[in-house]
């Protein structure tokens, strides 16, 4: 594909940059060597090919997704630096 200058000049503006008018016809030219790169990448068989987040073989530790009570009602205002009936008592925001 090819991209003349109307069209840097379209991108330019799109992406709020200011490209210069003697400098439009290079990034003109290397913005066309970019999307033809792309181009002979969709030419690249991938059928049978698993889809990976990653190069490397990896499983991540998990914990079983069980529901709980939690019961740590204790530790949790153990940080709070004013408690009140088992609440965390704030400033007052609104008058």
């Amino acid at each position: 594909m090819s991209l003349d200058t109307e069209t840097v000049r379209a991108i330019a503006r799109l992406a709020r940059i200011r490209v210069p008018g003697d400098a439009q016809d290079e990034l003109a030219n290397e913005l066309s060597n970019i999307l033809g790169w792309v181009e002979q990448l969709a030419e690249v068989d991938t059928d049978g090919v698993a889809p990976m987040t990653s190069v490397a073989d990896m499983t991540w530790p998990r914990r079983d997704d069980t529901v709980t009570d939690g019961d740590c009602r204790a530790k949790v205002l153990a940080n709070a630096p004013e408690r009140h009936d088992g609440f965390y008592t704030v400033p007052k925001v609104v008058e």
